[in-house]
This record gives structure tokens, sequence and C-alpha cells, in this order.
């Protein structure tokens, strides 16, 4: 089955705005087990919206056409259709009356523009939108199905899940939804997932995919045959190891804030070169304040002598970017906090500020507990100051997923250089 979307727009086009409804539509109907073949960006302009729908009529099963359905003069996707079919626009008494009534309950009169949107190609069916005013239509032209939808966002979602989907599914030859299986990992890029899934053979009935979200990579499953998909994500887990972070479809901070709210346990933070970042991402999750206690950023080194304990000479013998002062850092804030776990990064993120003994990129990561503090300096790849950050934040929390889930502090990286490390145990 071949399905295409077409978005319209200047703004779309030229990058003004960004076209999350593509994005969107393609991954709803993906886990829908219908994919599209084609996706198109046209203009604001009668000639071109003509050509692609007489185009894609030949050659689609469905087109669903996004955009250009309203008031302005601009929105033109109406009369491209008609054209493009060789039929008048007609006046649809059902959208005109809905409207009518639609505007009377604010106090408000149709105007003639307003009017524009009840007139659909003669011979196409309403689908309705509930959140809008903008009229959506369908109707059959040579080979495909189209359906014509509203630009904004929630009236869009709302006719292609309420509607437009389940239109095609009953008109078309019904389908499995596949599953999918979503695998987060860190410290292992996208080429050497590639070669190492590849070289697993896995069933034909499974479909690999990688999606970047740096700087971690997620591995994806899909298969309708649920014992292929079963010793397909045993066989992946086992191959890929402690690089895999978590299943499912959430974010880092949300699985950690499951896991350390069950143990009931807390959390004091202590950041230098992330300066809040690693809080920022957890108190994004509503819930965060079950378990995060504080945050401390702690930039200056009098900033960690007077928030978080560090003993200035610490910072004069090792200097601030260093295991000693990363270690100091996470034992005062767990201390002053009366908390289970702090977390401290104190590191060289650039552009400058490095030297041939710690150059940029150099990062010093702590953990302390009850029972002992763990601390790492590691050296980042140089790239970008928010890269370096990036995968400092990752860094962090995964000391802290680790801690939670017994396992070895010290993650194996593929990219990322363990320069020493420390675990001091509490007497």
């Amino acid at each position: 089955m071949r399905i295409e979307f077409i978005s319209t727009g200047d703004e779309v086009l030229s990058g003004q705005i960004v076209d999350t409804n593509a994005a969107w539509i393609s991954q709803h109907f993906f886990h829908q087990g219908r994919q599209f073949t084609r996706r198109h960006t046209i203009a604001d302009d009668l000639d071109s919206l003509i050509d692609i729908i007489t185009e894609t009529s030949h050659r689609a099963d469905v087109v669903i056409m996004n955009g250009g359905l309203g008031p302005t003069s601009d929105d033109l996707s109406a009369e491209a259709a008609a054209k493009a079919m060789g039929v008048p626009l007609s006046l649809s008494q059902e959208w005109y009356d809905h409207l009518v009534t639609k505007y009377a309950k604010s106090n408000r009169t149709l105007s003639e523009s307003d009017e524009k949107q009840a007139w659909l190609p003669q011979g196409s069916d309403v689908v309705d939108n509930p959140v809008g005013t903008a009229c959506g239509f369908s109707f059959q032209f040579n080979r495909a199905r189209f359906y014509f939808t509203p630009g904004v966002p929630s009236e869009f979602k709302h006719m292609v899940t309420e509607q437009i989907l389940p239109d095609i599914q009953q008109r078309f030859t019904p389908i499995t939804i596949p599953t999918l299986i979503k695998i987060k990992t860190f410290g292992i890029s996208e080429s050497v997932l590639n070669e190492r899934l590849a070289a697993l053979s896995l069933p034909p009935s499974i479909t690999l995919g990688f999606r970047v979200d740096f700087p971690t990579v997620e591995v994806k499953l899909l298969s309708i045959v649920q014992a292929d998909l079963a010793k397909a994500r045993e066989r992946v887990l086992a191959e890929l190891g402690e690089f895999v972070l978590f299943e499912g479809d959430y974010s880092f901070a949300q699985y950690l804030q499951t896991i350390i709210l069950e143990k009931g346990q807390t959390l004091s933070l202590a950041e230098s070169c992330t300066g809040g970042l690693i809080a920022s991402e957890l108190i994004a999750v509503a819930g965060s304040s079950g378990y995060l206690d504080s945050s401390h950023v702690t930039y200056s080194n009098e900033s960690k002598s007077r928030l978080v304990n560090v003993d200035k000479m610490t910072i004069a013998n090792h200097g601030a970017v260093s295991i000693e002062v990363a270690a100091e850092m996470a034992e005062g804030a767990r201390f002053n906090a009366g908390v289970d776990f702090g977390i401290a990064v104190s590191g060289i993120a650039g552009p400058g500020g490095g030297s041939e003994e710690k150059p940029v990129g150099t990062v010093a990561f702590a953990l302390a507990s009850k029972t002992h503090t763990y601390s790492q300096l590691l050296f980042i790849p140089r790239w970008s100051r928010q890269g370096i950050r990036a995968v400092a934040l990752y860094v962090a929390l995964d000391m802290l997923r680790r801690e939670l889930l017994g396992l070895n502090l010290a993650a194996e990286f593929s990219s990322i250089e363990r320069r020493t490390e420390q675990d001091n145990v509490k007497d």
C-alpha cells in the first residue's frame, strides 16, 4: 500500500515553521503498521498544488494533504483540489450551518472569509473538525483516496486519529499491528551498534532500526511475530550488555524516578560545568520532588567550599576538576541535605580553559552514598561545549542508575576515556 503525505505552506517550506505534523503522523502510522512511501512540502502556489495533487493521484493509494484550509487568501488547498479534478467548488450546507452555529455561540457573525471554509470540491465527503473551523474533506481521485486536513496540530491530530486512520483501515486490507520494542543505549555509537547487531542475524520477521538522540541511541525492534520478537530482544540485550540504559518509550529521568521512588531513596546534586543541567532534566518530570531534595550550582571554587564543604586545600592541591574535589562535592551535598545519595560533576566544557594535563572535555564525577564514594575522571572527546555537557549529564545519571541497580559504577564506554577512578568505602 502506497501512502503519501503533502505539507503545504510557504512558512513550512522556508523553515520558518518546523513541520511537526509530518513527523507526528509518520510515527503514528508506523505504530499502526502503515508507513509513508513519500512526503512532500509544497508552497502556497496554486499551480504547484494542482501539480502535486494530480501527480500523487496516479501513484498512491492514499494521500493526506495538510494545511491550506483556512479563511485567508493563501489557503488554496480546496481550490487546487477542485481544479485538479476538474470540478467546481460547492457550498457544504452541513459545514456552513455548523459554522453559523459555532460563531453564534460566541456572539459573532460569519464573514465572507469565514464562509470560504465551507466551500469544498464538488462530490467531497466532509471530515469533521470538532476542534476548529476549517472543514476537512475526502474524495477519490484516480487511484488515490485523498484526505485534506487543517494545519493546526490539535485539529490535525484529532482528525487523523478519530476519522482518517479508521477510514483507511476500513477501506483497505486489514493488517496486523506490529509490536515495537525500544531499547535506549548510551556510550556506544550508532555505527558500532549496527555492526554488532547485524552480526546477530536476527529473524527476517524483525525490522531493526536506530534513532540517534545525542548522546543516546535508541534501538528499535519491530515485528508481528511475537516469538521472534521475544528472542530478538533477548539476543540484543545480551549483546549490548551494560550499554543498555533502559527499555520503553519514556525519558531516562522518568525511568530513574520510578526506581528511586520505589526504593524510597533521596538525592542531592552539586554541579559545576553542567550548571544545573542535571537538576533541570530531573525536575522536568512531575513528582521529582518525591526524591530530589536540592541542587547546588557550585561554579566557582568559593561556592564549592561554601555550599558543599569542599576543603580549599583539596582544590589547591588537586584542582577543581579532579576526583578528589568531585568526591568532596558529592559528600558535602549528601551530608548537608541528609539524603541517601549525592552526585557531583566538575569539568572543563570549553571552548577555553583546558591544559595539556587536563584538556577541554576532562570531567570529574562522583557519587556518594552512606557506604562509599565512587569518583572517576573521564575524558569526553571534544565535541561542542553543549555536547560535552550533554554527555556529562548522562554519565552522572548513569552512575545513579548503576548504584540503584547494584551494578559496577565504572561503566564501559566505546568513545569516552577513563583517566582515573577511586572508590572509598566508609567505615
